[in-house]
Formats: structure tokens, sequence, C-alpha cells
């Protein structure tokens, strides 16, 4: 009996410590209004219209770390490009949470497209984590965008906070980078674009940013519009299905730009949903 107590509590010694549970916010900081629903959702009527929301993604750990997915924009040519309704700074949004710029330790980048990357220097204190693949594909070394999906300025800014020591570059999919987040890539949405998979009190959240942009994408296995090459489609799919799988329940799954989060999460409020 002694002997199996023992090895009990060996057991329980070596066990890895329980991952850290996480509180999620999906955080509103601008709207757009009359998107064609055909680049969003793939084969879509090209006559229907859809409003969008720019979201950046808080995971509020229990040890001081606010980790964001996404870091949106604020440059003036990428707000021109986007004609934005009821915009604030992704910085300034996250102060309805008490959260401050340099309060953030960590910022992922799902991709390089500017609604997504361009905010990344808003946050002084944060370590950038992309994938290797996506930022070797569009940054060059000196900065320079290799690929029209990166915006200029975007390319070099990146490239300053690699040289920093600021950036790492993620090694692959299915990598948990903090513990209790993982990456995930395989959605083609750009070269090598991810998605997170992040421990709650009410099980798995997937944040799938543009991997997914609607509930409508995810409810019927519907690609998005816009892949990095035509033939992703079938990989997107792909992606959408095995966010199903990774997610504890098909409501914890977040689109990357659809209202309707603030919908089905409508608790705190004022452009704030907690997902749970």
């Amino acid at each position: 009996m002694r002997l199996l107590a023992a090895l009990a509590f060996g057991v329980a010694a070596f066990a890895p410590p329980p991952a850290p549970s996480y509180e999620v916010y999906a955080v509103r900081f601008a709207e757009a209004h009359g998107a064609p629903l055909a680049v969003l959702v793939k084969g879509a009527d090209t006559a229907r219209r859809q409003d969008l929301a720019f979201m950046v993604w808080l995971m509020k750990g229990p040890n001081g770390r606010n980790v964001l997915l996404d870091a949106g924009f604020y440059r003036e040519k990428v707000q021109r490009f986007f004609s934005p309704s009821d915009f604030e700074k992704p910085s300034t949004a996250l102060a309805k949470l008490g959260v401050r710029p340099e309060d953030v330790t960590d910022v992922i980048i799902s991709h390089v497209h500017s609604d997504h990357l361009d905010g990344a220097d808003l946050f002084p204190n944060a370590h950038v984590w992309i994938q290797r693949d996506e930022y070797r594909h569009y940054v060059g070394a000196n900065g320079e965008p290799l690929d029209r999906g990166i915006d200029t300025a975007d390319a070099d800014m990146l490239a300053r906070l690699y040289r920093a020591g600021r950036v790492t570059l993620v090694d692959g999919d299915a990598r948990e980078i903090i513990p209790g987040i993982t990456v995930y890539t395989g959605g083609r949405h750009t070269f090598a674009s991810q998605y997170v998979g992040v421990t709650t009190a009410a099980g798995a959240v997937v944040l799938a940013s543009d991997n997914a942009y609607l509930y409508t994408n995810l409810a019927t296995h519907t690609p998005i519009g816009v892949t990095f090459s035509p033939g992703d489609t079938t990989m997107n799919r792909q992606a959408l299905e095995r966010m199903g799988r990774i997610a504890t329940s098909p409501r914890l799954i977040v689109p990357g730009h659809d209202p309707d989060v603030f919908i089905r999460f409508p608790t705190p409020g004022n452009g704030v949903a907690r997902i749970q």
C-alpha cells in the first residue's frame, strides 16, 4: 500500500501543471458597412452586403499576462482604405477593460493584412508572435515588402520589431507558444495565417481571426471568399472543420469580423464581449 501511495505521489509530483485559465474578450474598435458578402463567403450572392466589426481579442491570464490576438490598425493610410465608422485606436479601446497599452505583454499576429497587423507598435512592452513562414514570405531582410499582401509601412515596422528582439517566429502548426495558448495553421487566408486555441473556464475557445470571417463560414463550413490562392478553399474548409474539433463547443469559435459576436456575447457591453 505504501509503495502504491509513493508511486502515485511520484506521478503527481512529475505531472505537468494545469494550463492557466484565461478570460477572453472580443474588443471592437471600428465598424464598416456594406462589404460584399461574396468576399467573405465563397459563392455568396454578389449583390448582398454585410456589415463588419473590426476587433482585437484580449486573453487575460491569471498571472497578469495580457495577450492580444491581432493589433488592429491606426495609421491614416489604413483608415482611408477601410473608411471605418466609430473608429478608435485599438490601444484606446482596451481601456474599457482597464488595460493600458503598456500592460499588453504579447501580441499574436494571425496574418499580415493591415487591419490586423498595423497596430502592433502601439503596445511598447509587447512581444510579437507570428508564423515564420508568414514573416519570411512577406518581409524582406531590410524590411521591404515581398508580396502585395503587406503594406510597406507595416513590413518596415515588423522588421524593426524583429531586429529589436521583440518578435518570435513560430515554427509551424499546433504550437503552444504561451502556456494555455496554442496556434494553428492551415486556414490559408494568407500564406501562413494562424488562429488560436485558448484555455478558459468554459473550455477551449478558438479565435479564428480571418480564417473564418463570419458565423456563416463556421455554421456551413463554407470557405472564406479570399484565400491566398484560389486552390486554398479546400484547406480553408478543412480548417473550419478542425476548429470544431478543437473548441469545446461550436459557440466558443469566434469569427474575425462578424458583428453578431457582440449579440451572442452581450456582456459586459459597450463594444466588449466576454467569450464564455
